[in-house]
């Protein structure tokens, strides 16, 4: 199966990889991960991201300590949709806040006469408070990428 995730990806925390672990489970023994990378306009107004060369990086990283970068490929997206309108995938793995963004995909992808994709939607992946781990929680300071509280002396 050829399933696709995308994201900035700036700092890869738990939530991340809970989605990319099951993009890959999804994907089965004998499929592929397509891994939308954004750059370009999906971050132009996104502060403190790091180049995509190093968030890149990061990612493989992760994927090799998993055992999945044999089965991953990494595209740089720039647009809202990624190439969920040009390629071929299966299936789309999005987390509840990203759901929305995956039904516009199939009704353009109907739109044009491509098969709608499956969607695997995740659960929130949730810190020490039971408050959802995000980027913008990360960025306050408020948990580190392991969802931990940080606290302040």
């Amino acid at each position: 199966m050829k399933v696709c995730v995308g994201g900035t990806f700036n700092k890869l925390h738990k939530g991340h990889k809970s989605l990319i672990e099951k993009a890959f489970e999804s994907a089965g023994k004998n499929g592929f991960v397509y891994i939308g990378l954004s750059t370009g306009e999906l971050i132009k107004n996104k502060k403190n991201i790091k180049s995509f060369n190093d968030r890149k990086k990061v990612l493989e990283h992760f994927l090799h300590q998993k055992n999945f970068l044999n089965k991953a490929i990494i595209v740089p997206i720039d647009k809202k949709y990624g190439l969920t309108l040009t390629e071929d995938y299966d299936a789309i793995v999005v987390s509840t806040e990203t759901k929305k963004i995956a039904k516009e995909i199939n009704l353009k992808r109907k739109q044009i006469g491509k098969k709608p994709l499956k969607i695997i939607k995740i659960p929130y992946v949730l810190s020490e408070d039971g408050e959802p781990i995000s980027s913008t929680r990360i960025n306050n300071k408020e948990i580190d990428e392991n969802g931990n509280i940080i606290t302040r002396d």
